[in-house]
């Protein structure tokens, strides 16, 4: 059995590989996206803190409207057909209790992700969102599996 190396990806990181990793994070109101070309086998993860960039200073994947196009021009320069590639989206959750909706920064991370898929036509087949708990992930570049444990 091949022993498969692992990648932990911190905060504004992002990887794409077509060699077989387990890509691992520990989320919170952070979002990870992973995506797996089912066809060609290829996978890649980002880890956003922000949903938005405001702009000002340098556009750094912390920021999901920066993450999320570089995952995907890398994920789509490994291959020529972006129909093959799925989704699986994590964390977003509520990690101060009395936040109020507005600066619910896990909601607004999460919407984002949604949204910023959706106009990319790539479907979400597995997700884990919201609520008050971290998360670690596991993610399997070579056969697209995630493995969840709740923080």
């Amino acid at each position: 059995m091949e022993v498969i190396n692992t990648t932990y990806i911190y905060s504004s990181g992002l990887i794409v590989s077509s060699k077989p990793l387990i890509l691992s994070t520990v989320l919170g109101s952070c979002i990870s996206i992973c995506l797996w070309d089912m066809k060609n086998k290829i996978g890649g993860m980002n880890h956003y803190m922000l949903p938005y960039w405001n702009g000002s200073g340098l556009a750094s994947p912390k920021y999901g409207n920066i993450a999320i196009p570089q995952l995907l021009k890398k994920m789509k320069a490994t291959q020529h057909d972006p129909g093959n590639i799925i989704a699986k989206v994590f964390g977003g959750a509520r990690m101060l209790k009395d936040q109020s909706a507005i600066f619910d920064i896990g909601h607004r991370n999460t919407q984002l992700a949604y949204e910023m898929l959706a106009a990319e036509s790539i479907k979400i087949i597995a997700e884990s969102t919201g609520g008050e708990k971290g998360r670690k992930i596991f993610f399997n570049t070579e056969t697209g599996e995630v493995y969840l444990k709740f923080l």
